[in-house]
């Protein structure tokens, strides 16, 4: 099994181009199945992830194909069409594997008018049931049925009539299915307490350019007129605004600067907030964002929320690098339990975390040592890279798998702006 040695003290500088956002593209991807024109997906970030999906995708009866690009590119481009849905089943030994698999129910119930999947897998980052999602779609007017560790979706009369659909709380991934399944409903649907992350609105234009009718993109109130069939299209993914953050704190942690290019900074705001307060300098570009940090950075007081809020995503990461602020910073995570998996890595690393309940609390310290240390989830790795960024001497992170599900070529950009860093196999 691969892992990341990496050889801490040096300073981050430079380019670092961000690439299109693994939730953005993990949710566009499904879309290929509302039609049976070809879907084109640029900048798409080479992830196991994402890869992983192609092949369910397969599975149903999609056609891939990835067009050439050089080696030295970071994002690729993939047509996909749905000629005809060969299979409305999602077995499990693909769905165990990554949880957004749950995003195809809504595309296939919609367009086949059934669907059987797999109850989901992914990450251990906490309890994350799919009730929202059956909810939701029994609200459109699918029956639901659950047996064998499968979830079975039904459209009675082949198509989903349309409903109104009240989240009691804001779900991006059961907002983002009953989005999917709306747009070719026999009738108009309302969704209601919808999330309004970026990628959410990246889903709802990709949407628009296939022929849906969707009035209220970035509110929490989304109107859809379903439409008997979409078309084909070309969709560029959004930029990553996750990797970005992840690029910040590594860049503050060192006290280096980075250009993080490709970014919208407006899709970034709290993280780029919080970076701010905790003493980085960040200069706003058309499509960049430099962020530089020249001394000792400042606690902070975050709590994690649905966008706008502070990213749950970006917790881990916030927390690596405040462990070396001056002063205490207390970090709450309210989205997900049991998402503070890292906290004990970080410990040998020579961090000073206690934590209670949802809370948890930073003491800063002068400087962190380099340690074997084992990645839990794809955040926490990444909080993990960013300790052994800043720490003395060497750290190796294993079970960097989980890196590889959300940030692409992690070791070639790092080794762009400064960093020693390299993968190396057990052998």
């Amino acid at each position: 099994m691969d892992r990341i040695i990496i050889n801490g003290g040096k300073r981050l500088e430079g380019r670092l181009p961000i690439s299109g956002a693994k939730n953005a593209a993990l949710t566009l991807l499904p879309c290929a199945l509302l039609t049976d024109e070809p879907l084109t997906l640029r900048n798409l970030p080479r992830l196991a992830d994402v890869d992983s999906f192609g092949h369910l995708l397969n599975q149903l009866g999609v056609s891939t194909m990835i067009e050439g690009t050089s080696p030295e590119d970071f994002g690729r481009v993939m047509t996909m069409r749905a000629n005809r849905v060969t299979s409305t089943v999602a077995p499990y030994d693909i769905v165990r594997k990554m949880r957004a698999s749950i995003l195809v129910l809504g595309p296939l119930v919609a367009r086949a008018g059934e669907a059987t999947v797999s109850l989901p897998g992914g990450c251990a980052i906490g309890n994350r049931p799919i009730d929202l999602h059956l909810k939701a779609l029994e609200a459109l007017g699918a029956e639901i049925e659950l047996t064998a560790g499968y979830v079975k979706a039904t459209a009675p009369g082949g198509r989903l009539p349309g409903g109104t659909v009240v989240f009691p709380i804001v779900s991006v991934g059961a907002t983002e299915n009953a989005v999917m399944a709306a747009v070719l409903a026999s009738g108009q649907s309302t969704i209601q307490n919808a999330a309004r992350e970026p990628e959410i609105v990246d889903l709802c234009r990709c949407l628009v350019a296939m022929g849906a009718r969707i009035d209220g993109i970035g509110t929490e109130t989304l109107t859809i007129e379903g439409r008997k069939e979409l078309h084909g299209a070309t969709y560029q993914v959004m930029a990553d605004r996750i990797e970005a953050g992840s690029y910040a704190c590594a860049a503050a942690i060192t006290g280096g600067s980075l250009d993080l290019i490709g970014v919208n900074a407006d899709e970034m705001r709290a993280t780029l907030h919080a970076l701010a307060q905790a003493g980085v300098i960040i200069e706003e570009k058309r499509d960049s964002v430099r962020v530089s940090a020249d001394g000792r950075l400042k606690p902070l007081t975050l709590s994690t929320a649905p966008y706008p809020g502070f990213a749950t995503d970006m917790q881990a990461q916030f927390m690596a690098m405040l462990t070396l602020a001056e002063g205490t910073s207390v970090l709450t995570e309210t989205i997900f339990e049991n998402r503070y998996m890292h906290v004990p890595e970080l410990a040998r690393m020579g961090a000073d975390i206690q934590v209670t309940g949802r809370s948890a609390v930073v003491h800063g310290v002068s400087g962190l040592t380099g340690a074997p240390v084992m990645a839990t989830d794809l955040r926490a790795s990444m909080s993990l890279i960013i300790a052994g960024l800043a720490a003395s001497g060497e750290t190796q992170v294993q079970r960097v798998y989980h890196l590889d599900r959300g940030y692409e070529r992690l070791e070639e950009k790092l080794q762009a702006v400064g960093a020693d860093i390299e993968r190396a196999g057990d052998g």
